[in-house]
């Protein structure tokens, strides 16, 4: 409805008792949403026993906010966590400090296996990447996903706190492992900024799953079954996965519209 209705409609759309049909009433509905006017016109059209009690309700709700305790005030420390990190993730991480801690145990008594931490390193950080900001796995997704927070701002959030705890872990199983350390720390990085990269286009969830799958084919299957090191896992590789995070971490910053979309989050 483009123009204002007449007051005989405004009458009836007031009136339960009148019969107006439908298309009208969804009209009227429509304008009144942005016209204060015609909201106005509705409120003095109603009848005498409808503005009593809409006089009533709102001098109980007056009394009630004021008669009532003073609310709450919310500590500041206590939504930190919800942004930063879910309960939901400590699993995921669990597993994974378990799985380099397997590693670190395998190579010491298998000495002739190419280096696992240094083949595990670049997958480590995708299970929690991957349901770091997840519809599917976040019990609170619905109410935040409508914030000025979310998108790439809360993934970029609690993928920091995911590779809070993965970092470490890596730092102490290259150092029980004889392992330099840039060569588990920059293939962790770039492998996660690849799957924010991806997760632009695909999901996260999709990207995560589709490099961890692709890497393990192609790489820690072959090394474990020659009991060689692959070349790009070798010492002098520091500088292209250095410039392959970069590039990665660049290219999803310039995609972050893409991650209000919901494929982002599935």
């Amino acid at each position: 409805m483009t123009t204002h209705p007449n007051p005989t409609v405004i009458t009836r759309y007031a009136d339960p008792a009148a019969d107006l049909d439908e298309v009208t009433v969804w009209a009227v509905e429509v304008h009144l949403e942005g016209c204060a006017d015609c909201r106005a016109l509705v409120a003095g059209s109603t009848a005498d026993d409808t503005r009593a009690l809409l006089a009533r309700v709102a001098a109980g709700i007056d009394d009630g906010i004021t008669t009532g305790p003073a609310p709450e005030r919310r500590r500041s420390w206590s939504a930190t966590p919800q942004r930063w990190l879910v309960w939901h993730l400590v699993p995921w991480l669990t597993m994974t400090v378990g799985v380099l801690a397997c590693a670190v145990l395998l190579q010491a008594l298998t000495p002739g296996l190419p280096s696992l931490v240094s083949l595990l390193a670049p997958v480590a950080p995708l299970p929690g990447v991957a349901i770091a900001w997840s519809r599917r796995h976040d019990p609170a997704w619905e109410l935040i996903a409508g914030t000025p927070a979310a998108g790439l701002t809360m993934l970029l959030r609690r993928t920091a706190a995911v590779l809070a705890v993965v970092v470490p872990a890596l730092a102490l199983a290259s150092d029980r492992a004889g392992i330099s350390l840039a060569l588990t720390l920059l293939p962790c990085l770039a492998f996660t900024a690849a799957t924010i990269a991806l997760g632009a286009f695909v999901g996260v969830r999709r990207a995560a799953l589709g490099l961890g799958t692709a890497w393990a084919l192609a790489v820690i299957m072959p090394a474990v079954v020659t009991a060689e090191l692959p070349v790009v896992l070798r010492a002098g590789s520091s500088p292209g996965w250095a410039l392959l995070t970069l590039t990665l971490a660049g290219f999803a910053l310039l995609r972050a519209d893409n991650f209000r979309r919901l494929s982002s989050h599935n």
